[in-house]
């Protein structure tokens, strides 16, 4: 949207001069001609005198293009009197011109209270040129007071013209509120609508942020399908499609940020006596290994990552088991590199204890000091029938 009007154009239609005043035409050319060399002032003369002349037919031409250079000296109380006597000429041309650039003059200002009434202005007049821009500025006045009812009316407004600048960016802000109060059906369609306004090649932004916002309407809509298919929390999913929307949705909720609810899909799923093998496999299934009679308990490890997945937590998890070999490493090497010839075995003792002490400061260091134990206690003693 631009700060102001396209430069006013020359008169397709002289005036007669009359041999007893000056030309309002020719003087409309001249004002052009000088406030495009930078000449305000003078500019500003000869539209006064355009209007002084009364009621002809430049009187709105006149009168906008006496807005803009006022406007563009700083002198925006007088700009805003001449886009009013402007629109005051019910010209379908300049009158909507001229309520647009009154209503830019109060947005530029803050004063959206003042912009909305002149916005409207610009939509009564009807002229095609101009009702995309008034509608988006009026939609979004509407969205920020809360109103959506009547922001939804004026988005729609703007698609129905078709027009390529403006539909997409209501296409998106529509989409946007449709998929906030949880209805991803309409947003999709706001979506589809304001994809078909848009050339790919001209716009690449625009359709790639209508683009993503599509997949994420599609998204939303397939939480909503695979929570029906799980039914309300407390009843016992269908044994047969449960443990599969149980995945689908675990594992779509965290693309939407909602991490919290995807762990509570996986843990209703765990507990369901109907679901939980498969829920448990399909859990399972990216580290379980290829072994499907194997214990989960006889690995300690696998029961920490299996939480991990349920939470959502399995990268916190990586990093922490490589950042405690490293540092088991880092003490085992600094000991070996240090070695003199003929060290005691008391110190190769003390560093191995510092490397075995590095686990104990995670959650599942325990885990590990129990694994090693047990381990150890088979190995050594003789009465236990274990496979050397």
């Amino acid at each position: 949207m631009s700060e102001s009007p396209d430069p006013v154009p020359a008169a397709t239609e002289r005036a007669v001069p009359d041999e007893h005043g000056p030309d309002p035409a020719r003087l409309c050319d001249q004002a052009r001609d000088l406030a495009e060399r930078g000449e305000s002032a003078r500019a500003a003369a000869l539209f006064d005198e355009v209007l002084a002349l009364g009621d002809t037919p430049y009187r709105a031409q006149a009168a906008l293009g006496l807005a803009v250079v006022l406007d563009d000296a700083g002198d925006t109380g007088r700009a805003r009197e001449a886009d009013r006597a402007a629109i005051a000429t019910g010209d379908p041309e300049y009158g909507p011109r001229a309520a647009y650039h009154l209503a830019l003059t109060y947005e530029r200002a803050g004063e959206h209270d003042l912009a909305a009434p002149a916005w409207r202005v610009v939509v009564d007049f009807g002229n095609p040129a101009y009702l995309p821009p008034a509608h988006l500025a009026l939609a979004r006045l509407a969205d920020d007071a809360g109103d959506f009812d009547a922001a939804r009316g004026h988005w729609e407004a703007v698609l129905a013209t078709g027009d390529p600048e403006h539909g997409p960016p209501a296409a998106h802000d529509l989409a946007q509120r449709h998929l906030e109060r949880g209805d991803p059906v309409r947003a999709q369609r706001v979506l589809t609508a304001g994809l078909k306004l848009i050339d790919r090649a001209a716009a690449p932004y625009a359709h790639a942020r209508l683009a993503v916002t599509l997949g994420i309407a599609c998204l939303d809509q397939a939480v909503a399908a695979f929570g029906a298919a799980l039914g309300d929390p407390g009843e016992p999913a269908d044994p047969e499609a449960g443990p599969l929307a149980t995945e689908l949705l675990a594992r779509t909720l965290p693309l939407r940020g909602r991490d919290a609810e995807a762990r509570e899909v996986w843990r209703r799923g765990l507990a369901d006596p109907g679901t939980a093998p498969q829920v448990r496999a399909r859990l399972r299934r990216d580290f379980g290994g290829d072994d499907e009679d194997a214990d989960p308990a006889d690995l300690w490890w696998e029961p920490v990552v299996e939480q991990a997945v349920t939470d959502g937590t399995l990268p916190a998890l990586t990093g922490e088991a490589f950042g405690a070999l490293d540092h088991m490493y880092a003490l085992l090497a600094a000991r070996r590199a240090g070695d003199p010839p003929g060290h005691r075995p008391g110190e190769a003792r003390e560093a191995i204890g510092r490397a075995m002490d590095v686990p104990a400061g995670y959650p599942w260091g325990p885990l590990l000091e129990e694994s090693f134990a047990e381990r150890l206690r088979l190995a050594t003693d003789p009465a236990d029938p274990v496979d050397r």
